[in-house]
C-alpha cells in the first residue's frame, strides 16, 4: 500500500497530475487543474450519472490511499496509480469482452447449404470454351528480366509481361512485339532465345521451355517465337474471320494480366476499324475495340468469339491510370493471318508497294500539301518509273518543283504517308492497283503493279 500511496501523494502534487494525465490518462480534454474534475472529455458526451459515478469511484480511491501518502515519486508509482486508475473507472479505449451463448449448439446456429445445382446454358458455354482454350494460351517473360538476388537473399521474379497463343503444332507461339520488346531491341538473330515461355500441361502444372525468335514486325505489333516442346502439350488456337465481326457480339478474353496467369474476362466488341496506338510506337488500323477488360499483361493473348474462334490479339489499353478503364484493342486475325505465317516462312513481312520515297507529313506539310502522299523521289528501274510517276525535284531558279501526289489507291482517298500504307496492307507483291495522281493542275490514273517494299 505504501506504492500506491506514494503514486496517489504524487497525483495531487501541482504540476505532477497535469503531466502525469496527459501522458496515461487523457486521451481527451482536461477539465481543471483538480484531480477530481479531471474527466476524459470523449467525442462522445457522457452522461451526467456516469461522470458522478466517475468522480465518487475516484474519490473514494483518495480516501483509501491518502492515508499512506509518501513524498517519494517513481515511474513505477505512477504507473501502478495508473493500474489502480484503471479498476475504478474502465477506458474506453480497452477491449470488449466478446458475450457468447453457451446455451446453443454449433449445429443451430449453422445455416443450411444448398447446391448450386446446374450452370445456366449460357454459364456452362463459358466454362467451356474457357477450359477448352486455356491450354492454347501461354505465359510469356522477356529474357532480359530475369530474376535477381536482393541483398536480403530473396529472389525477385519479375511478374509475367506478356500472353501468347499456340499457333500450331510445331510450337509456334504468337505475341505481340512489344511483349518481348526489352529483348527485340538488341538485334538478336533469328534462333536466339528471346523469353521464357510457361505452358499449362493437362494436369494443371506450368512446364517452362526457352522461346527463341523466328521473326519479328514491328509495324504490327506481332512476333514468332518458337519453343521445343512435345506434341501433348502443344493446343493450337482456333482462328477465325474477324472480317465478319458486328458490334454487339459477345467476345472473351484470356491472358496473365498482372501476373495471374490464366485470367478470363468477357465483353462485347465495342468498335470496329478503330485505330490502334500500340505500345510499339506505331498506328495499327483495322483494331477491335472491346469492353472485355485487358490489363498489363494480356497482350499477346487470344480475343474470341463466342464460337472460341480466334478473332484478334490483344494489344492495348486506352487509359489514364494504367488499368482497363472499358476500352481495351485488339490487332484482327485477318492481319494476324497476313502477318505470321510471312514471318514463320521469311522471318519479317514482305510487302507490297510502289517503290517511291514518300515525304514525312511533316515535310508535306511544309511543302503546303495537305491531301495526299506526296512522291519525293522515284528509283530508276522500278515499277514506279516505267509508269511514268515524276519526283519532287528543283527548278534553275532553285525553287521546288512538287512531285505527283498519290490520293487515293482502287478508288480508295489517301491523305497522308500513313494511309498510303495503310491502303497498300490489303494487296500483295505483283498485284495490280490504279493510283489516281495529281501533277499539277492534273488529275491521272496510272496503273501498276506492287513490288516488295524495300523501305
Amino acid at each position: 500500500m505504501q506504492i500506491m500511496a506514494c503514486s496517489f501523494w504524487s497525483l495531487q502534487s501541482p504540476g505532477i497530475i497535469t503531466s502525469f494525465q496527459k501522458r496515461f490518462f487523457l486521451p481527451g480534454r482536461v477539465c481543471s487543474n483538480d484531480y477530481s474534475n479531471n474527466i476524459v472529455s470523449s467525442s462522445k458526451p457522457q452522461s451526467t450519472h456516469s461522470q458522478r459515478f466517475a468522480r465518487n469511484s475516484i474519490e473514494e480511491l483518495g480516501e483509501v490511499i491518502s492515508k499512506y501518502a509518501d513524498p517519494f515519486t517513481t515511474r513505477r508509482m505512477l504507473v501502478s496509480s495508473f493500474f489502480l486508475y484503471l479498476c475504478y473507472y474502465p477506458s474506453r479505449y480497452l477491449s470488449a469482452q466478446a458475450l457468447g451463448d453457451p446455451s446453443v449448439t454449433l449445429e443451430e446456429v449453422t445455416p443450411p447449404v444448398f447446391p448450386s445445382g446446374a450452370l445456366f446454358p449460357n454459364e456452362e458455354r463459358i466454362v467451356q470454351l474457357f477450359e477448352k482454350n486455356t491450354y492454347a494460351v501461354v505465359n510469356i517473360f522477356d529474357v532480359t528480366l530475369r530474376p535477381q538476388l536482393k541483398i536480403s537473399g530473396v529472389v525477385e521474379i519479375p511478374e509475367g509481361n506478356g500472353s501468347g497463343v499456340v499457333w500450331d503444332g510445331q510450337g509456334h507461339i504468337v505475341t505481340n512485339y512489344h511483349v518481348i520488346g526489352n529483348a527485340l531491341a538488341r538485334n538478336p538473330g533469328q534462333g536466339q532465345v528471346v523469353a521464357r515461355v510457361n505452358i499449362l500441361a493437362s494436369e494443371g502444372v506450368q512446364k517452362n521451355f526457352e522461346g527463341k525468335l523466328v521473326g519479328a514486325d514491328r509495324a504490327k505489333d506481332l512476333a514468332v517465337l518458337k519453343v521445343e516442346a512435345s506434341d501433348d502439350l502443344l493446343k493450337p488456337i482456333k482462328v477465325g474471320e474477324s472480317s465478319y465481326l458486328k458490334v454487339g457480339q459477345q467476345c472473351l478474353a484470356i491472358g496473365n494480366p498482372f501476373g495471374f496467369d490464366h485470367t478470363l474476362t468477357v465483353g462485347v466488341i465495342s468498335g470496329l476499324n478503330r485505330d490502334i496506338f500500340s505500345q510499339a510506337g506505331v498506328t495499327i488500323g483495322g483494331g477491335i475495340q472491346t469492353d472485355a477488360a485487358i490489363n498489363p499483361g494480356n497482350s499477346g493473348g487470344p480475343l474470341l468469339d463466342s464460337k472460341g474462334n480466334l478473332i484478334g490479339i490483344n494489344t492495348a489499353i486506352f487509359t489514364q491510370t494504367g488499368t482497363s478503364a472499358g476500352v481495351g484493342f485488339a490487332i484482327p486475325s485477318s492481319t494476324v493471318l497476313r502477318i505470321v505465317p510471312q514471318l514463320i516462312k521469311y522471318g519479317k513481312v514482305v510487302r507490297a508497294g510502289v517503290n517511291v520515297d514518300i515525304a514525312p507529313d511533316l515535310v508535306a506539310s511544309q511543302l503546303n500539301v495537305r491531301n495526299g502522299a506526296l512522291i519525293l523521289q522515284v528509283p530508276g528501274n522500278s515499277a514506279a518509273a516505267k509508269v511514268g510517276l515524276l519526283p519532287t525535284t528543283r527548278g534553275f531558279a532553285g525553287n521546288i518543283i512538287l512531285g505527283d501526289i498519290i490520293v487515293a489507291v482502287n478508288n480508295k482517298p489517301v491523305k497522308s504517308k500513313a494511309e498510303l500504307d495503310k491502303a497498300l496492307d490489303d494487296y500483295n507483291v505483283g498485284d495490280k492497283v490504279v493510283l489516281k495522281i495529281q501533277r499539277g493542275n492534273e488529275n491521272l490514273e496510272l496503273p501498276i503493279t506492287l513490288e516488295e517494299n524495300s523501305s
